[in-house]
């Protein structure tokens, strides 16, 4: 009876995480379509479309140069993010239901991306505010969505789980570009003009992520731990600062998890500079077309499944912090190949696309799981909302660097180089955190390669 319960209960952790999975299959379209290629141009030209002589929107009577619109709404929606991720973390922790959380946000968001459809004309206060509540629903619901890891899987599966999670992510982010780059290039085939491709590939996005948000919602489960519930108000979430310095209050009693994060939080800005700043190096610095650079977006979303998955194995061989150092190595090479790449040379720039898809996912993948150890139990959603503010609510130190470099020298290769500084110093904080004892000082079983 106790190995066929074993079984029963390896064969529904499995159901559970493939069920995981989706949710990085649905979600993800929303960064590759949305965020990455779409949104901030069309945006753009929609508000320039209602500026002024003096090229300025007037948002509340605020002064906006119209190119600044799009870098302003994501800033705006990172300040909402940042005050609704510790809430929501720490209502998923009191109560134990994350499920009905990460389905109020995924909606919210698939939603507002849906509705920018209607983003035409003079319309950019409209897709501002779609804007806001889609970035920081997404960012609300990758909270609760990677807090499901540690409980989903044992310790010693969890680099493989979370980088197939990932790899999920990359091959739906692919796909799905594919169909808007043929919908997009081949528009007056469809009797669309461009503008209207572009608002179904927006709106296609939020229909796909709620869509296939359905497929984790039935297969994922609620679990109540001793803290479920514990104390005083516990059904209620704090306010969100009130709620973050908690949070940070409480993890300054596991240093060890605080200094990963810490390093963590440089090194991974540095990886999401490269990543939004690399189509400006591609336009302004090495002089390529708009398809180029669609189709080294699409070459990168492509190669990272591949490279979650073999950095996944890796990890097994060598242990995740290993791993981890080994990518920073080779984005530090990465950075030092794109300072002397050619300009009109598109083939070495797809060769650097290529090298950012292979660490890209893997990195990320493999620090998630790590993270994932370090969390004390019953505070899966708690920390995991500071880890997620490392990742999209305060990586905005690479992209300052990168501008003020810009400023100073006039140059992108130099801006670019700028960035070397942000992996050599998260690779030597996380070469000092010693990741076993830090495992087992967060109360959880250390597994026996990490």
């Amino acid at each position: 009876m106790e190995r066929a319960s074993g079984r029963d209960d390896a064969a529904d952790r499995i159901r559970e995480q493939r069920g995981w999975y989706f949710y990085d299959f649905a979600c993800s379209v929303y960064s590759t379509s949305v965020l990455t290629v779409f949104l901030g141009p069309y945006l753009t030209s929609v508000a320039k479309a209602a500026a002024d002589a003096d090229g300025f929107v007037h948002p509340l009577g605020i002064p906006v140069r119209a190119g600044s619109l799009f870098a302003y709404a994501v800033s705006v929606s990172v300040v909402v993010a940042v005050i609704a991720m510790p809430v929501a973390g720490a209502a998923a922790d009191r109560t134990g239901r994350k499920k009905p959380l990460l389905a109020a946000a995924a909606y919210v968001g698939a939603a507002a991306t849906t509705g920018m459809f209607f983003l035409e004309g003079h319309r950019y206060l409209l897709g501002a505010f779609l804007l806001i509540v889609a970035n920081a629903a997404f960012s609300v619901s990758m909270v609760l969505y990677n807090a499901y890891l540690p409980q989903i899987s044992e310790p010693d599966e969890r680099d493989a789980v979370s980088s197939r999670g990932w790899a999920f992510g990359y091959t739906s982010g692919a796909f799905v570009l594919v169909l808007d780059l043929v919908l997009y290039t081949a528009h007056d085939s469809f009797g669309l003009s461009e503008g209207d491709a572009v608002r179904i590939c927006l709106a296609s996005a939020g229909v796909w992520w709620g869509v296939f948000t359905l497929v984790p919602l039935r297969r994922l489960r609620d679990r109540r731990t001793p803290r479920n519930g514990a104390g005083p108000g516990a059904g209620a979430a704090a306010p969100g600062w009130r709620q973050l310095v908690a949070t940070l209050r409480d993890m300054r009693r596991h240093p060890l998890t605080l200094s990963f994060l810490l390093a963590y939080l440089v090194y991974n800005d540095g990886v999401q500079t490269v990543i939004s700043q690399a189509s400006v190096y591609g336009s302004e610095e090495l002089g390529l077309d708009q398809t180029t650079l669609i189709t080294a977006v699409l070459l990168v979303q492509v190669l990272a499944v591949a490279g979650a998955l073999g950095m996944g194995r890796l990890a097994r061989r060598y242990g995740a912090k290993r791993t981890i150092l080994g990518s920073l190595v080779v984005w530090t090479l990465i950075l030092l190949a794109g300072y002397v790449l050619p300009a009109d040379a598109p083939l070495f720039f797809y060769v650097l696309a290529s090298a950012i898809g292979m660490v890209l996912g893997g990195s990320q993948a493999l620090s998630r799981s790590l993270f994932s150890h370090l969390v004390p139990e019953g505070k899966e959603a708690e920390y995991f909302s500071a880890y997620e503010m490392s990742d999209r609510g305060l990586s905005w130190l690479g992209p300052l660097v990168f501008g003020l470099a810009y400023q100073l020298t006039g140059s992108y290769r130099d801006a670019i180089m700028s960035l070397v500084i942000f992996f050599v110093i998260g690779s030597v904080l996380l070469a000092r955190v010693p990741i076993r004892r830090a495992v087992a000082a967060a109360g959880n079983p250390v597994p026996e390669r990490i």
